[in-house]
Parts: C-alpha cells; structure tokens; sequence
C-alpha cells in the first residue's frame, strides 16, 4: 500500500493504518478457539486454513467497528488527551456523519462473515458485538473496571470459533479460558492506559491503571497474570493437548510474562507502549503451541 493510502483518516479511524497492532488481539483468540476445538472435532486442513483467513478478515473488521464508534464516543475527551488529540474526529478531519457511515458499513459487514457460522456461533457472536464491544466506551464514566469488560469484548471470538467448530457445543474448561483471558486483557489494557495515565487523573477517566496506581500495579498485575496462566493449562488439560501446548504455548506464555512485567517501566509511556504491542507476540505463541499440537494430532508432523 502506498504511504498516502495508509495516511487516509478514514483508514486511521478503523485502526487499519496500525495493522496487525490491536487487531491481532482479537485475532489470536479466536484462532486459539479454532486451533482447540480441532484437537477433538475432525477439522480438516484446508478448512483450518480458510478459517483462519476467515476469523482474522472478521476479528479485523470488528475491532475497525469497535474502534470507530469507541472514537465517535470519545471525541470530545481524545482532544485533551496527549496521546489521542490528533485522531480524525478530534481534529475534525472527518465528521461525525461520515465516521457513522463507516461504522455501518463495518458493522454490516461484520454481521455479513458472521452469518457463515453456525446458529449457535452467530448468537454467541451477537453477544460479543452487544453488549460487551457497543456498551465498553461508556465503561471508562461509570468504573474503574473497562479494562475487564474490554477483556470479553476481545476474547469473544474465540468462544464463536469454538462453537463453530464443535456443533454447537460449549465445554466449560473453554469458558474458564475465556475469564482467563480477560484477566490477559486486563494485564495488556492496563499498560497501555498508563500512556495516559496524568490525563486520565486530571480529565477523571476511569480506567485499572488509575486505580492500581503507578506503585502498586505491577505487583497487581502479576496477580492477574497468574489467573491467566492457570486457566491457559487448566484448558490444555481438560482439552486433551500435548505436549507441544505445554512447552510452546504455556512455557512460552509464562516466560513472556515474567519478561514483560519484570522489565517494564511503569512511569515510561514509551515502554507500556512496547509491552502493550508485546502481547501481540505472546498471543502468536500460544497459537504456534496449539498449531503444532494439531500437526502431530492430524498427522501433518510425524511423531
């Protein structure tokens, strides 16, 4: 793509001149719920392959979605902010009717790929797009806790995957996963918002970072890692995975994690900015573990 393409605000808008950063948040659980469903329903290769193109197009688009009217919502508190003053709608680079036709059409095009799931998938997949992704810009006026309702709204779609995958079928190690992974989200989410952290306190937005605090939130934060970790391996073993899973996708995972908290910076927005954007990489781990657990289970990989 050319520079000036990328440079479009409508582009900016949607997230899509960042990509993969965010999107790919959205991307690897819902490929991890591919990837877990496979270890005990038949999905042949060729399908595994064009889901994944599937589910990475559609978690792309809604996080486009997602972050549009997260803009149209915010735009009045993104210009008294130092990190977002110069986004489209606060700068008025593109008008609040026009950012609401990009909204429709990302929506409806959302709702279009999630009609190819199954009845069970889509309805699961509704809940994800409301309440959790249409009602999270309200979260940051009424708690302290977006970053937890975040946490569903970016992990939905690794139960719409899962569910696509099984019949219908709903396993509980998978819900246990998904509380893990908002534990995950709210590790991530609250670093990012320490780029924030001194306007968030004077313009009073609420968010887990203010509320940790700068002294106490790696401490807290660990806490939250370990809830991640232990709902990760208490999926892999209810799910019947290898021992690929164990050494890539949880020995990797908790290696990155004591990497990313034991090394960050918490008064450096530069660097919460660089772990954020590290998670990318973690969810791309645990992916390759279920991956290769899917090859020796399918054959693909002699044992």
């Amino acid at each position: 793509m050319s520079e000036k393409f990328l440079a479009s605000p409508y582009l900016e808008l949607a997230r899509i001149h960042k990509f993969p950063l965010g999107s790919s948040l959205l991307i690897w659980p819902s490929v991890w719920g591919l990837l877990l469903a496979a270890q005990n329903h038949q999905i042949d290769a060729k399908s595994l392959v064009l889901q994944h193109v599937w589910f990475a197009l559609g978690s792309t688009v809604v996080y486009g979605a997602a972050s549009v009217f997260n803009d149209i919502y915010d735009r009045d508190l993104d210009g008294k902010v130092g990190r977002t003053k110069n986004r489209p709608l606060a700068t008025g680079s593109v008008s609040v009717f026009n950012a609401s036709v990009l909204l429709a059409a990302l929506t409806g095009t959302a709702l279009y790929l999630l009609s190819y799931t199954n009845s069970t998938a889509f309805t699961w997949g509704l809940v994800g797009a409301f309440p959790f992704h249409a009602l999270y810009p309200l979260m940051k006026r009424v708690t302290h806790w977006p970053q937890a309702w975040l946490g569903f709204a970016m992990n939905w779609g690794m139960l719409v995957a899962y569910l696509n995958n099984t019949g219908g079928q709903m396993d509980s190690h998978i819900l246990v996963l998904l509380l893990g992974t908002v534990a995950w989200t709210v590790l991530y989410s609250t670093i990012y918002a320490f780029q924030d952290y001194q306007d968030n306190i004077k313009l009073g937005i609420k968010s887990t970072a203010v509320l940790f605090g700068e002294d106490n939130a790696t401490r807290i934060l660990y806490g939250f890692s370990l809830v991640f970790l232990a709902s990760l391996y208490y999926a892999g073993v209810q799910n019947g995975q290898g021992t690929s899973f164990f050494l890539i996708s949880f020995g990797g995972a908790l290696l990155h994690i004591l990497w990313q908290l034991g090394t960050w910076v918490v008064y450096d927005g530069d660097d919460s900015s660089s772990k954020f954007k590290a998670n990318g990489d973690l969810g791309g781990i645990i992916w390759f573990g279920l991956l290769v657990d899917y090859c020796f289970k399918s054959g693909t990989v002699a044992a």
